[in-house]
């Protein structure tokens, strides 16, 4: 039996294997202790083909996307189903974050434990 415990939408732990998994199919997607990122497909955009300009229009001025030489967006999508895990804003060349760190042994102890496992 597994004990999956949901960290973000599309995101759980499963505290056995101690492995990320996609919410929405299942996925393995990489070492739990590890960057979950580092299991998903990445696509690294170009902000202008997100951010169309806005016409301000008291200012009759455009608002335009952020920069590329200063901003890129990094989508993060499962390699099994496509769907979009996350995604980050970052200057060019700035390492991918970081953002999720669990306590594992904490919460094997806390939701095993309930279980009897």
């Amino acid at each position: 039996m597994t004990a999956r415990v949901a960290i973000t939408e599309y995101l759980e732990i499963d505290l056995h294997s101690e492995r990320w998994h996609c919410r929405a199919c299942g996925h393995d997607i990489a070492a739990a202790r590890d960057n979950y990122k580092t299991g998903l497909l990445v696509y690294d955009r170009d902000p202008r083909e997100i951010h169309a300009p806005i016409l301000d229009e008291k200012k009759y001025e455009f608002t335009y996307a952020p920069d590329p030489t200063w901003c890129r967006i990094v989508e993060f999508y499962c390699p099994s189903c496509c769907t979009q895990i996350e995604n980050e804003y970052l200057p060019p060349g700035h390492p991918l974050t970081h953002d999720i760190e669990l306590d594992i042994d904490s919460l094997k102890r806390r939701h095993l434990a309930k279980e009897g496992q």
